[in-house]
Formats: C-alpha cells, structure tokens, sequence
C-alpha cells in the first residue's frame, strides 16, 4: 500500500519538511555523478557502520563518527529507497511539523532518525554494512502522526490494483500495519549473521518509530485552554 495523499489539511509552509526532501534529493543527484567505487566511499564515510559506532562509544574519540548518525539520514542506495521514504515523508510530515513547529520538528526528526539508530545498532553491533536512509527518522515521524491525527484518513494505492485508484483508508490502520510488519521483520532478523534481511535494518525502523511516540508528547505544541467566560450574577 502506497500512500498518495491525506485528509488533514495544513495552515502553515512546512519549510523544514520541504528543505528534508530538497536535501534528500541533491545529495542523492550527487550520487548519481559518482562512480560505483565512489559511491560506496561516500556510504562508507558518512554512513553508520554499527560496529564502528560502538566502537566509538567505547571510547570516544573525534565528531565524525557520531556525525554519521545525521548523515547518513540524507543518503539513499537507489531510486526506490529515495522516492518511497521522500513520498511517506512528503504525506505526514507536514501535518507533524504543524503540530511542532518548525524548530522543534527538524530536532524531532532528528532525534528520532538517532533512536533508529541506536536500536539497530544495539541489535547489531558487529555489523560491518554502512547503514543508510531516512526511513528510521521517517519512522518517527509516522509514530507522532499516529498520536497527533489518529482519526485521520490517506489515500492508497495498491500497486497491483493501481488502474483502481486511490481509495480512503484509516491512517491508523496504515501505520499501525506498517509498524507490526518491521516488527515482525525484525523478529525474523534476529536469526541472521548481520541483523537485517533484504538489506533492510528493520529495527532502526521499530527504533524511529517508538521514539517519535514517545518524543510527540514533549514536542507538540501546547493548545491554549479556553477560558470559561465569567459567570452573570442575577
């Protein structure tokens, strides 16, 4: 299920939103002028390489490793990577950034791009492959949609019904099902030598997610309480 659109309207530019996607998108045409050798170079310095970051924690030592945990949010491997995590992004993100505000979500999002992080690499701390991607910070943010609109509807396509349309369907439904499938994924890695199947980390997914439920709560906006009007005296 592919989500195209949904039915919470926003009142403000998403600026932070937008600029995520812009960044995402030039610094993968970059990729696209790099040859294969330099493309991996470019995963291997600036994406998370779980053991190193381990390693790093156990003794701490310079910024560049540490640094590759926002880094790497901007690097994708392919086309598919690239348009699937800027459409989800692109259809709750913005609603997410109302509710925050600008500066707040782009913390937010951070955040929980590096509790995606700090998941996989908990499950995985021999891993030796470059982790990128946003889709753990992605993750996060569909964790705050849940709680901010939870009676929101999108818009879906079915790849293989796609000459149907798109047709309603519950947000909460959506990512909810999204969730208990990276969950179970994760599960099933578990039994693997490196920790992911597929080359996907899906416990930076389960990762993201949890912690943009938690961090919603600290990071939405407060709504003014509407005062009760004086009481009239007869």
């Amino acid at each position: 299920m592919i989500p195209v659109g949904d039915s919470t309207r926003r009142r403000i530019t998403p600026y932070v939103n937008l600029g995520i996607i812009a960044a995402s998108i030039l610094v993968f045409l970059y990729e696209l002028s790099l040859s294969a050798v330099d493309v991996n170079s470019l995963f291997v310095d600036w994406g998370v390489i779980p053991v190193q970051l381990k390693d790093w924690l156990e003794s701490p030592s310079g910024v560049e490793e540490p640094a590759t945990v926002a880094t790497s949010m901007f690097i994708h491997g392919g086309w598919l990577h690239l348009i699937g995590n800027m459409l989800y992004l692109w259809v709750f993100g913005d609603n997410v950034e109302e509710a925050m505000g600008h500066g707040r979500y782009l913390l937010f999002y951070l955040l929980a791009g590096t509790g995606a992080v700090a998941l996989q690499v908990f499950f995985d701390q021999d891993g030796a492959i470059p982790m990128v991607g946003a889709s753990g910070a992605i993750a996060g943010v569909l964790g705050a949609y849940l709680v901010l609109y939870p009676r929101a509807t999108v818009s879906v396509l079915i790849p293989w019904l796609w000459f149907l349309g798109a047709f309603p369907m519950p947000a909460a439904f959506l990512i909810v099902f999204w969730f208990l499938l990276q969950l179970l994924s994760g599960v099933a890695a578990l039994g693997t030598a490196t920790g992911v199947t597929e080359g996907i980390a899906f416990w930076a997914h389960v990762g993201g997610f949890v912690t943009g439920l938690v961090l919603v709560w600290v990071f939405r906006r407060r709504r003014p309480r509407r005062r009760r009007p004086p009481a009239q005296v007869w």
